[in-house]
């Protein structure tokens, strides 16, 4: 039934997406290191992060990395860890254009922990579901062979019907491939005792997208930097305990 509607609907679609893509707020990718150390007094072993992906993991939407999902999710977890974390993202880039750009960093760095955020590009340029295996499974190889990642964790596909900025029937046609692409992510984390599919948690409220309809606000990174953060310690890096706590304890 999807696809006969989208045959039927294939003239609309095409007129809507060129409508949307010249009239479509550009945001830039925001100001700020994309490496850095977050370092406290810290009970636990550093913590080494590597976020790669497309625009949302840059941070587009808003002005600085420290609101976007790098900064927010450092500064949360250097509540229990010293952070060592670097980001590889570049607006517009869909698995294939990530997977070429970790090919060619010069050297590979262990990292504890990879968070990938990939997807809406490939739905936008309709990638196939084959194709989109393909390329997920060559990156998460990639990142075990040369980066040594111990979790990567794959960020599920936004829910594109969602989006303020696309009109319908075009959002709905997104949307329908966003899931199926969604459904790869699910398949191979179901597999992979080391990957992990973290599906898309946040509710799209007129306040999480920011100025374009389009990419998430300040506190849509913040919450999603929450999602993976208790993701991360829920699965093997755990907080420790409050000094407080602790030094009252031995007082009694």
């Amino acid at each position: 039934m999807d696809r006969v509607l989208r045959v039927i609907l294939f003239p609309v679609l095409v007129a809507q997406a060129i409508s949307v893509r010249r009239s479509a707020l550009r945001l830039p990718e925001p100001i700020g290191p994309r490496s850095g150390d977050v370092i406290r007094k810290v009970d636990h072993p550093p913590l080494r992060i590597l976020i790669a992906g497309d625009s949302s993991a840059a941070g587009v939407g808003v002005s600085t990395q420290a609101e976007a999902l790098s900064g927010q999710l450092a500064a949360q977890l250097s509540c229990t860890h010293a952070v060592h974390w670097r980001l590889l993202a570049t607006n517009g880039h869909r698995t294939a254009d990530t997977l070429l750009r970790l090919q060619q960093e010069p050297t590979g760095r262990d990292v504890d922990v990879v968070v990938l955020a990939l997807g809406v590009n490939d739905v936008t340029r309709l990638t196939s579901k084959t194709r989109f295996h393909m390329e997920q499974s060559a990156l998460i190889n990639l990142l075990k062979r040369k980066y040594r990642a111990k979790l990567i964790i794959l960020c599920g596909v936004p829910p594109m019907a969602r989006f303020p900025a696309l009109p319908n029937p075009l959002a709905w046609f997104l949307g329908q491939h966003a899931a199926r692409l969604d459904q790869v992510l699910a398949r191979l984390a179901e597999t992979q005792a080391d990957v992990l599919h973290l599906p898309f948690q946040i509710d799209l409220s007129p306040d999480m997208a920011a100025r374009d309809g389009y990419h998430p606000s300040a506190r849509a990174y913040r919450l999603w930097a929450e999602v993976l953060c208790k993701t991360i310690r829920g699965r093997g890096y755990p907080a420790r305990r409050d000094a407080s706590v602790e030094q009252g304890t031995r007082n009694r």
